[in-house]
């Protein structure tokens, strides 16, 4: 069953985008610049194409479940997460980061956590979709994955939803 492989890939990803969460909170408590420079690479490259399909065919799917006013509030949780990477990344380029700095980056990160979880829980309304949906999302993350585009990518080249809100 599609939505069987759709749940396993999915909470796969949402793993993958925790864990490299919680590991940047402690590269930015140890301030070890070279690892959080590789972590926000590691997470830009995986959200680019899951935010990518989630967008363009997870949520337009899921709309007939939640209807579009749930549909936009996670819309609105990825414009924060972008704006909040575009914070991150300039904390990252800092010559040294100050202790305000340290907490900065561990109140955005934990404040992007609980997207993570919540949108984890999708999967479970993705069994109640058609399998024909369900092929059509999933051909759409092997799209997003061949394309190669990481976060901040995607959200400056292709996403058509302005990025407004900030971190």
């Amino acid at each position: 069953m599609l939505a069987d492989q759709f749940s396993q890939t999915f909470r796969n990803e949402h793993r993958q985008i925790r864990d490299a969460l919680l590991e940047l909170i402690g590269a930015f408590q140890e301030r070890d610049k070279p690892r959080i420079k590789s972590l926000l690479d590691r997470i830009a490259t995986y959200t680019g194409p899951h935010f990518r399909y989630e967008e363009e065919a997870l949520y337009p799917a899921l709309v007939e479940i939640f209807g579009p006013e749930y549909i936009e509030e996670l819309l609105g949780d990825h414009d924060r997460a972008i704006g909040t990477a575009k914070r991150l990344l300039q904390l990252a380029e800092k010559e040294s980061l100050s202790d305000e700095d340290i907490a900065e980056a561990t109140k955005l990160i934990r404040s992007i956590l609980p997207h993570v979880s919540d949108c984890d829980g999708l999967s479970i309304m993705v069994e109640r979709l058609p399998e024909e949906k369900v092929e059509q999302i999933l051909q759409r993350r092997d799209q997003s994955l061949r394309a190669g585009l990481n976060l901040l990518q995607w959200a400056e080249q292709i996403r058509k939803r302005p990025t407004t809100a900030s971190a």
